[in-house]
């Protein structure tokens, strides 16, 4: 009779020799080597921990959903096109690039919008409460951290206001990120008449529930459908990490570019409640405003493609004189990496602004493996130095710029549901690169000579927590 021990190993052997098989089905090489790696080591806890995040699973019903809420937003933009759609003006070697946007993410480009660059931070936060206060009609916010905190009670107070003045009022907040926020604030948010969502709340035997770490990342707002904000920040207190304050980067949009950030909260609303849209009650007809050229894209796992990194990496091979990317975490795939040493082969001056200090002790290992690969390829790696720089934007020629809650890693692309603001203008792209040079003038330029003089002990480290990209 075969002893425990030799059943045991049988079992690991059996484990290794199956994931082998079905770890690499429809995975990058990366994912499945990160994976496999792990499970070879240590079988039985790979395979618990693969049962529970190695699979984007999103349930089929969500995925229908999503179809059905895009559906919906391509019909939504029917009575605004004949009037806003617009082919933006842009060199030969751009002008691919919105049709693209628009196939990954359902938006055309719409004319006529104004884009106001909110980079402080409790001045964005005032900028919203204020919007709120003056709002008639409706209020729609969505987060990924709501906080209880002064920030968050700042416009939770400002929310309460607004539905006890009759406007119509709904906060939409993942419901991880969220967690502690909600269960302190939002039982009285709900008895002052706002409408209260958690995003993605997570239970082994939830309905329609997919992985807990598929998340809704998005940081978004309409106010009575004729103001919007998009960006990077979330309602909490830039310090609620200790000793590394948040700076984050907000546009506050006005014109018809509003229309396409409502329907992306309504499609979340949709998908989350499988609720009405209201594609006719929330979407007034919205009078010009600017000059910009501008379009939404929402990506996410819904979408059953990386839509986002698809747009990303486009932009990277595009590029004719300049890319300049800011982004907190920056653990990127293959295809990603690729495309910057593309770009600086082609003779593309490229620059990649990063926190100087992190606040994830292990993604910032991970992170800190790519720099020696990034300054040999010749992309000049800035590390920020006054606060934990959690903006993501980037800005790409003299001719496009991009917004939003999209991190360069794998979680943005594959897990989280982001959305991020494209501007196709030149003054906004001028203005969004003084932003980018003021973070430049206040970091550290990296040098590879010295950089290749690191203490072993940290290079180990950070090809050590390189292993975990695929989960971080």
């Amino acid at each position: 009779m075969p002893s425990w021990s030799l059943l045991y190993l049988l079992s690991e052997w059996t484990i290794r020799l199956v994931m082998l098989v079905y770890v690499p089905q429809q995975r990058s090489a990366a994912a499945s080597r990160t994976w496999l790696l792990l499970i070879f080591l240590l079988p039985w806890p790979g395979l618990a921990l693969y049962a529970l995040f190695g699979r984007i699973r999103v349930p089929r019903e969500r995925i229908e959903q999503q179809k059905r809420a895009s559906q919906r937003i391509m019909e939504a933009q029917t009575h605004l096109r004949l009037h806003v759609v617009c082919q933006p003006s842009l060199p030969d070697h751009l002008a691919h690039l919105p049709g693209l946007a628009a196939r990954l993410g359902d938006f055309d480009v719409f004319g006529g919008s104004a884009v106001e660059f909110l980079p402080d931070y409790q001045g964005s936060i005032d900028r919203l409460v204020h919007d709120i206060d003056a709002a008639r009609h409706h209020v729609h916010l969505l987060t990924y951290i709501f906080a209880d905190d002064a920030t968050g009670e700042a416009l939770a107070d400002a929310l309460a206001r607004a539905a006890q003045r009759g406007v119509h009022t709904r906060l939409m907040a993942d419901a991880v990120g969220s967690h502690a926020g909600l269960n302190r604030l939002a039982p009285q948010l709900r008895s002052d008449g706002v409408e209260v969502v958690p995003m993605l709340p997570v239970g082994f035997f939830r309905h329609n529930a997919a992985r807990f770490d598929l998340r809704n990342h998005r940081k978004l707002a309409v106010i009575d459908g004729l103001v919007g904000y998009a960006g990077s920040q979330n309602i909490v207190n830039p310090d609620f990490v200790p000793g590394h304050p948040n700076e984050e980067l907000v546009a506050r949009v006005t014109g018809p570019v509003v229309a396409q950030i409502q329907a992306i909260l309504l499609a979340d609303y949709f998908i989350e409640t499988d609720g009405a849209l209201d594609t006719d009650r929330f979407f007034p007809e919205v009078p010009p405003a600017g000059g910009t050229a501008a379009q939404m894209l929402p990506s996410g796992p819904g979408y059953q493609r990386e839509n986002g990194a698809e747009l990303f990496i486009a932009l990277l091979y595009a590029a004719r004189e300049r890319v300049v990317i800011t982004t907190p975490y920056f653990v990127p795939d293959e295809p990603f990496l690729a495309a910057l040493r593309s770009a600086t082969r082609r003779g593309v001056e490229v620059r990649l602004i990063v926190s100087g200090h992190g606040n994830q002790r292990v993604t910032q290992f991970a992170q800190r493996s790519y720099y020696e690969q990034l300054l040999t390829a010749g992309v000049h790696v800035h590390l920020y130095r006054p606060h934990f720089l959690h903006a993501k934007h980037l800005s790409v020629d003299d001719s496009i710029a991009l917004l939003g809650s999209t991190n360069i890693d794998i979680r943005s692309f594959a897990l989280n549901a982001e959305a991020s603001l494209i501007l196709y203008d030149p003054d906004a792209v001028r203005r969004l690169r003084a932003i980018q040079e003021r973070c430049i003038a206040n970091s550290n330029e990296l040098d590879l000579e010295k950089w290749r003089s690191r203490p072993l002990s940290e290079r180990v480290l950070q090809n050590l927590a390189r292993l975990a990209d695929s989960v971080l």
